[in-house]
């Protein structure tokens, strides 16, 4: 066969199948809008995040390639959005402006029909989310080289929200300006945890340049975008945003830069079938009182705790509280059981929240 009609033969293939698609794709619509009916008379919320697990988990279970499982799920996020945003508009907030890694994690997350809200502060999430200003809020909780956002943590206890969803979402700096040439570059902008992230990289590459910090990555690509000689060290999704053009990718000094993010919601998630659950607790000021009243009890009921932190109270003096997350959610039996035993012989005990384990990137 002659390449034209090859190549005729294969596009009529290809327009055959997207045909297919479309009508699958619109089907599947017309299933959401049912979907959502039938959610109403229950009562139940639009955004199942156990339900997304489970799809995700059979797509990319069934994926042969060629396109990768990230890939893959990006298509099937967006048609799962597109859906969704039949049933009800969404509205997400984040720590803004636009273009920040809490943006990003929140267009991963949602995708792209969901209608999303840039906050000034970690508060202002919460209090839009309680407000009912914003349907989710999410926020980082942790970053893998930094460690614990302290501010955040303190929020999850005062605030009477519930973890619905975490996500975890590499860190991966980009050094972008307007015309993409280092040579014009004088001053290089981010925030602090970013460029020390990229101390090494810069040190190296940049010598000499003037350094600021801004409150966000996403304010350095603002910046840059209003002079050529400015640099932003900032997301590849903060560049599409201002214009950017891309000098020099991945700066970051260790390549396993990944930060967990959590979904914030006013209703709690069913189970999943494989949850975590994350709680706030103090305990009696006394000998072998955190073994006693927490250690042992997750213990005899074969719990797998997956991290443990303390905090200082904020109005107290020395004084703390302890967040842990574990395997399971709240409605299972053994968890249950074992956060019973907690409550009655610790001081304080908040439950901030059961959801389905995420997959660190």
């Amino acid at each position: 066969m002659a390449p034209n009609k090859e190549l005729a033969s294969v596009r009529r293939e290809i327009d055959a199948l997207d045909s297919k698609l479309l009508e699958l794709i619109n089907r599947r619509a017309e299933l959401a809008i049912e979907v959502s009916g039938l959610k109403k008379k229950g009562s139940l919320g639009v955004h199942d995040p156990g339900r997304e697990k489970e799809i995700e988990s059979k797509i990319t279970g069934g994926n042969s390639g060629p396109l990768s499982d990230e890939d893959i799920l990006f298509v099937f996020r967006e048609i799962i959005s597109r859906c969704r945003s039949l049933q009800h508009d969404e509205k997400v907030a984040y720590l803004g402006p636009e273009g920040s890694f809490s943006n990003q994690a929140a267009f991963r997350k949602f995708g792209a029909s969901s209608e999303f809200l840039p906050v000034s502060s970690f508060e202002d999430v919460f209090e839009a989310v309680y407000g009912k200003r914003a349907d989710f809020g999410i926020v980082p909780v942790e970053n893998s080289i930094e460690g614990s956002v302290g501010d955040v943590l303190d929020m999850l206890v005062e605030w009477d929200l519930s973890i619905s969803a975490e996500c975890f979402e590499r860190i991966e700096h980009f050094l972008l300006s307007i015309g993409g040439d280092i040579s014009e570059i004088k001053t290089v902008a981010s925030h602090p945890q970013a460029l020390g992230q990229c101390r090494k990289w810069i040190a190296a590459n940049l010598y000499g340049v003037a350094l600021v910090e801004t409150p966000s990555t996403a304010a350095a690509a603002k910046m840059a975008a209003r002079d050529k000689n400015v640099a932003a060290i900032a997301s590849e999704f903060s560049g599409s945003i201002y214009n950017l053009k891309t000098i020099q990718n991945h700066i970051e000094d260790s390549p396993r830069n990944t930060t967990r993010f959590v979904v914030m919601g006013r209703e709690s998630s069913p189970p999943s079938g494989e949850d975590k659950t994350s709680i706030a607790f103090s305990v009696k000021d006394e000998p072998g009182a955190l073994h006693k009243t927490f250690f042992l009890p997750f213990s005899e009921s074969g719990i797998n705790l997956t991290k443990i932190e303390s905090r200082p109270l904020r109005d107290r003096h020395w004084e703390y509280v302890f967040f842990a997350d574990f395997s399971g959610h709240r409605e299972d039996k053994a968890v249950r059981e074992a956060l019973e035993k907690v409550e009655a012989d610790c001081v304080f005990l908040k439950v901030l929240g059961s959801y389905p384990s995420g997959a660190p990137g």
